[in-house]
């Protein structure tokens, strides 16, 4: 039997830390025009977590891409986690799953089973989100990568985009924060006992039973917090809706261990559950709602007036 491979040994960066900057993205995809299709709702001026095109008056399609280094040594781990980023790309839009196609890069001299287990783990997260992973593209690389070519459907009056919040909007997420610092802990050696399993339950859960709470409750701004951070991704939201956003840092939901992580000078984005904007009068329903259905959900802010992002508290 061939001996565990450590998968993030052979890493450059971990997960989506390996992304560009949102600021390098925004350079290179600037003069790209998309402008004079009638039927692309969602496309790069502003870009969001997904493309969608309308298909006619009750159907539009969701478009996404997301893959990256290994960011855990388990195979079958590592494909459930890179599928759950994807996949969740089309949960942010207002969308639901159809169709993925994994984008695979491998090193040829690793064993077989190991890619077979990654692949395993996607086909099981996709098959989850209500999905078939129908195929993909492999090639060979010194650096493993995985992810996924996700299709999903919209109705064309539910998509959620990141550039419409509003001032007085209450400001929600459905998942607690500190995946990236936990795993970057794990790396250096400092990682709290158990604190790794907590944030792999957390980058394993899909975020489509928090899209369904929320979906009645007419959101106006969506993501889901991943490569760029909590504050990067409501930096996002700010600057694209022209409004200002000020979390409270005393409210912020940690994974078990992070606190204690972060206290220790380590520091790394998050991937998690959606960041929310919507009308404050609505928050009290929409966590009653959440709580019924069993998930979580912290109100961490408020949108106003002005612009960028302001966090305060210790």
């Amino acid at each position: 039997m061939a001996a565990p491979v450590e998968l993030t040994a052979l890493a450059r960066a971990g997960g989506c830390a390996a992304k560009y900057s949102a600021a390098r993205l925004e350079e290179l995809v600037g003069g790209l025009a998309t402008a004079d299709a009638e039927d692309l709702l969602v496309g790069l001026d502003p870009a969001d977590d997904a493309a969608v095109y309308r298909l006619d008056d009750e159907t539009a399609l969701v478009f996404t891409v997301d893959f990256f280094p290994p960011v855990v040594d388990d195979a079958r781990t590592f494909g459930r986690i890179a599928a759950t980023n994807a996949l969740n790309d089309v949960f942010a839009m207002g969308g639901r799953p159809l169709l993925a196609l994994s984008v695979t890069a491998f090193p040829e001299e690793l064993p077989t089973e190991t890619l077979g287990e990654v692949l395993a783990g996607a086909a099981e997260t996709t098959r989850e989100a209500g999905a078939i992973l129908a195929g993909g593209h492999t090639i060979r690389d010194d650096e493993p990568k995985y992810g996924l070519a996700v299709v999903g459907t919209v109705h064309p009056d539910g998509v959620w985009t990141k550039s419409t919040a509003r001032p007085g909007d209450v400001v929600l997420l459905t998942k607690r924060l500190g995946t990236g610092l936990v795993l970057q802990a794990v790396r250096d050696g400092r990682a709290p006992d158990g604190a790794l399993e907590e944030a792999i339950a957390a980058m394993v859960t899909l975020n489509g039973a928090a899209a369904d709470a929320l979906r009645s409750f007419e959101p106006h701004a969506v993501t889901d917090v991943t490569g760029f951070g909590l504050l990067g991704h409501a930096h996002e939201v700010a600057d694209r809706s022209g409004v200002r956003i000020e979390l409270d840092a005393r409210t912020l939901p940690l994974l078990p261990g992070a606190a204690d992580v972060a206290e220790a000078g380590i520091t790394r984005r998050s991937a998690g559950g959606l960041l929310i904007t919507l009308p404050a009068e609505r928050r009290v329903m929409l966590e009653a709602a959440f709580a019924a259905a069993g998930l979580g959900i912290w109100a961490v802010g408020r949108v106003t007036e002005g612009s960028g992002v302001a966090l305060d508290g210790p």
